[in-house]
């Protein structure tokens, strides 16, 4: 951490957002005018050491509780993205002229995606993403989790995604359920409905970066990023990716310690995946 930083943290506000926005935000003096929005994936954890992490660094950082709040859906069933863009209109009012989404997992498809639907950001930092949108994890407000319904909606309107495959025999990996078979199949079983739950990643003109393990067990989080650079570069768009062989899933960036899931198989190793989370964490400080 470069000289100076570590009192950043120190004197950092940390206060609990305002209504209807539900987390923790971190506020430094003097920041640098770029805020900073992180989405913890499917767990539901709220984020608050990344969020730690990134005000470190002077900016104003939230970890954004995005489902399972109150009075907010229980699952990851259709979340409206409106959730996102209210967070950004946080930071616009607090002064930040620069905003940045750090997304994991679903929290990275819920990033790219709110940076092609407003346009008010600058940058998106996307960690084991998504290339497409998916199905609902768990219910709605209704509390209904099936039949499947999409993860997303946009101005009340559920946005296409790709159907699961409910016969799908469970693979195992280290005793715990690895997914990654089951997104790949999915992806060949129901190619037809791929373009239109295709994250349309060159709409936006922010600056991405896509970090991804090329053994997730979770999902094959490396093929999406890789699909979603080719998507780019075809509407002449650059994109930075950073590639980890011995990865899996859960990336670590510098000091975080953040445990494994007891419930599905992620891949890599607590070496690797720091490793890639290192390399990242190079190409983070420059975007900021």
């Amino acid at each position: 951490m470069p000289p100076g930083r570590r009192s950043l943290v120190l004197d950092a506000e940390y206060q609990r957002l305002p209504p209807p926005l539900q987390g923790e935000i971190f506020q430094v003096k003097p920041d640098t005018g770029t805020g900073v929005v992180v989405l913890g994936g499917s767990s539901g954890r709220v984020d608050v050491a990344r969020a730690r992490l990134f005000a470190s660094q002077g900016t104003t950082a939230i970890a954004l509780r995005w489902f399972s709040g109150e009075g907010q859906v229980p699952g990851i069933c259709e979340v409206p993205l409106e959730t996102f863009f209210a967070a950004t209109d946080y930071l616009v009012e607090l002064g930040c002229k620069r905003i940045v989404l750090v997304g994991t997992s679903k929290g990275a498809e819920a990033a790219l995606l709110t940076a092609v639907y407003d346009p008010r950001i600058s940058a998106v930092v996307a960690i084991s993403p998504s290339s497409v949108v998916w199905g609902n994890i768990g219910p709605g407000l209704d509390g209904i989790s099936w039949p499947e319904r999409s993860s997303w909606t946009l101005r009340g309107t559920s946005l296409p995604f790709v159907s699961s495959d409910p016969e799908w025999v469970r693979e195992y990996r280290d005793g715990l359920i690895a997914y990654r078979d089951l997104f790949e199949r999915c992806l060949d079983m129901h190619e037809s409905e791929i373009d239109a739950a295709a994250i349309p990643l060159e709409k936006t003109n922010a600056e991405i970066l896509l970090v991804a393990g090329c053994d997730d067990a979770l999902w094959p989080s490396n093929k999406f990023a890789v699909s979603l650079v080719r998507r780019r570069a075809a509407s002449g768009l650059l994109t930075q990716l950073v590639l980890g062989e011995d990865a899996g899933h859960r990336i670590l960036l510098p000091g975080e310690t953040t445990p494994r899931s007891s419930l599905r198989a992620h891949g890599g190793s607590d070496e690797a995946d720091a490793q890639l989370g290192r390399l990242a964490w190079e190409h983070i400080l420059e975007m900021l």
